[in-house]
């Protein structure tokens, strides 16, 4: 099973490269019949549809990677010890999950859930690799261009109490209070959201998870921003349909939003 998809750029080259790591739908054989038929035929905590989003991204001179294992495997996004992100009292489900973002129980039994043996083989098997790919690509473009960017793309349902009260902001730009991006790098990302009729938060609730705080260092030239989106920016608002009307606004302004950073970056 190939671990993760690569679109590579049709036009003249930029330095930025796009991960998707949370749309992925798949399980390996050796280990799907552990997770409950149930909860395996709605994937509730899956980031649905993101890479159609950023469909037109190649175009630009971008590359993009996408994961295709469910984030119920291995989440990408999470510290590779399971050190929780943040300390408000929200769910954080850890690198290995055994429960949806709600605290349902996503495995048939007890017995099924990984020990410390399989989360190290998950580790080596699943999450490294992804790392380590981004890496290649980020290197090849510092190396091309003096400076890169990673954009890490996400979304979240509309409303998940276990996480906050109240609905979740249209759009949320998290770069770990400003450290894993230059200022001129941000605001150029914030001026691009903007450039819509969606209400843009930075850094709250949602900071940038493990792969931007990662690998986003930007006093080596290598910036790193997480976008997070409400599933019904461009989704029906079951969060179920794809919404081609609505998708077609949210494109627009992602489309800006890279503009201006290819522009940003160039400097």
């Amino acid at each position: 099973m190939n671990l993760f998809k690569i679109k590579e750029a049709k036009a003249p080259l930029v330095p930025i490269i796009i991960s998707i790591p949370h749309s992925g739908t798949k399980f390996p054989k050796e280990i799907k019949s552990h997770y409950k038929k149930r909860m395996q035929k709605h994937l509730d905590d899956t980031d649905w549809y993101v890479h159609w989003l950023y469909k037109f991204a190649p175009s630009l001179g971008i590359t993009v990677i996408k994961a295709n294992l469910s984030r119920w495997i291995i989440d990408l996004n999470r510290d590779p010890e399971s050190v929780p992100l943040y300390t408000d009292n929200r769910l954080i489900t850890n690198n290995t999950p055994t429960t949806d973002f709600y605290g349902n129980k996503i495995y048939i039994s007890k017995e099924f859930e990984p020990n410390q043996n399989e989360i190290n083989r998950r580790l080596e098997t699943y999450y490294w690799p992804y790392y380590k790919q981004i890496e290649d690509l980020l290197e090849k473009r510092k190396k091309q261009f003096g400076k890169v960017l990673l954009w890490d793309a996400h979304s979240i349902r509309h409303k998940v109490s276990t996480i906050q009260k109240d609905p979740f902001p249209d759009m949320i730009l998290g770069n770990n209070d400003e450290k894993t991006a230059h200022p001129d790098v941000i605001k150029s990302a914030l001026n691009g959201l903007k450039s819509g009729e969606f209400a843009i938060n930075h850094n709250s609730p949602f900071k940038g998870g493990h792969i931007t705080r990662y690998f986003g260092k930007p006093e080596d030239d290598i910036h790193s921003l997480q976008l997070e989106m409400n599933k019904i920016l461009y989704m029906d608002d079951n969060e179920i349909t794809y919404n081609k009307d609505r998708a077609k606004k949210v494109q627009k302004v992602l489309q800006n939003t890279m503009g201006n950073l290819i522009e940003t970056l160039k400097k």
